[in-house]
This record gives C-alpha cells, structure tokens and sequence, in this order.
C-alpha cells in the first residue's frame, strides 16, 4: 500500500498496524514513494548455556594439524 505524506500523518497508528501485520507500506512526498514502513524484528531473548550438552568438541579440534586443513580447504595450492 502506499500513502501520501498527509494520509502517512493523519493515520500513522493504521499504517504501523498494517506493516506490522506484514503488509507493504509506502510513504510517497508529492507522489513519490520516499520511504518504506518495516516492522522492527524483536531479538529473542538469549540464554546462557542453553546449548551445553549438546555439542561434543574432539581432543585436538584447535590442533596445528587441524589448523593447517582447514587452511588447505580455503587455499589453492601455489
């Protein structure tokens, strides 16, 4: 949807009920589309540990030999 600049601030609290509701809203100044409404994403919540046991690390994963095989898939050989 768009709007004009006058209808964006006579209806603004609609217009941000549309957008957070996924739909496209654009705010045109003298019929050009000037800027677009987007709702701003909530970051969840992060828990420390929540992943603990659930991942198992191998004795020697930061190893000079590992370290040199990752290097090897990233590097072409000269």
């Amino acid at each position: 949807m768009q709007a004009n600049m006058h209808e964006a601030k006579s209806n603004l609290s609609q217009l941000v009920e549309k957008a957070e509701a996924g739909e496209k809203v654009i705010i045109a100044k003298a019929g050009k589309p000037c800027v677009q409404l987007i709702p701003v994403k909530q970051n969840k919540e992060r828990i420390f540990g929540q992943f603990k046991n659930q991942f198992e690390i191998l004795e020697g994963f930061d190893s000079k030999a590992t370290d040199k095989e990752i290097s090897n898939l990233f590097e072409p050989d000269l």
